[in-house]
């Protein structure tokens, strides 16, 4: 407890040893969410997100030393902030895709690199307590709520298949079906298949009200005649 005061109490001063602690404590943090989106296989890794956590803290650094280099400038040392935090959101647009699928991919990393900035700004002006704190709750959300998020889509009533049909014919077909076994269906999204010969495919979120059917539903659709593929999304 004692090496921790010691930690805070130093990194909110402008020493050498402060500003060394700012910079470790933010090499740490984008370390942290960086082997998280890298054992997920995710597009920004350790470098990416080690990278915009120390950026971050550089321009927290360098407006903390224009502010006492330079007093009489007046010079605002939250705007070089509010920049990193704009300027990450073009870099975490690159991360987010949508696939032929019609899935997002991305979305959590793109946030990841939004917190490792945020971080990155905390670490930089010397408020490594909160950091701390934030670098805690992260490490939950991506360890624990993930879990979580697991066992809210098992339990769901509305889920997302994606159907490859054998020929434009057999739409129609699958739709009467899912209306005879009262499936009620949120959405349809239908594509041209881009293979000559081969039918459309077809993006599908329905609706049940017993969840039980969720374990046979899917081996009854890829049953049917007029479906080549099919998988649960």
């Amino acid at each position: 407890m004692a090496v921790w005061k010691w930690i805070v109490g130093t990194a909110a001063t402008w020493t050498l040893a402060g500003i060394w602690i700012r910079l470790l404590f933010s090499l740490a943090v984008g370390m942290f969410i960086g082997i998280d989106r890298g054992l997920k296989r995710r597009g920004a890794g350790i470098k990416t997100h080690v990278l915009v956590c120390l950026g971050s803290t550089l321009v927290m650094l360098t407006s903390e030393y224009m502010f006492r280099t330079f007093p009489d400038a007046k010079a605002d040392m939250a705007r070089l902030g509010a920049q990193v935090i704009s300027g990450v959101g073009f870099l975490g647009v690159g991360t987010i895709m949508v696939t032929g699928r019609n899935q997002v991919r991305g979305l959590t990393t793109a946030a990841c690199l939004w917190i490792s900035a945020c971080e990155g700004l905390a670490a930089g002006i010397g408020f490594v307590e909160g950091a701390a704190y934030g670098l805690v709750l992260i490490a939950l959300t991506l360890k624990l709520l993930t879990k979580v998020d697991a066992m809210i889509h098992n339990h769901a009533k509305v889920f997302d298949f994606y159907l490859e049909f054998n020929t434009s014919s057999g739409v129609g077909t699958f739709m009467d079906t899912m209306r005879t076994k009262d499936i009620r269906i949120v959405s349809f999204d239908i594509a041209k298949s881009r293979l000559k010969g081969e039918g459309p495919s077809a993006t599908m979120s329905i609706e049940v009200q017993d969840k039980t059917l969720r374990k046979t539903l899917l081996s009854n659709i890829q049953a049917m005649e007029e479906i080549r593929f099919a998988e649960e999304l």
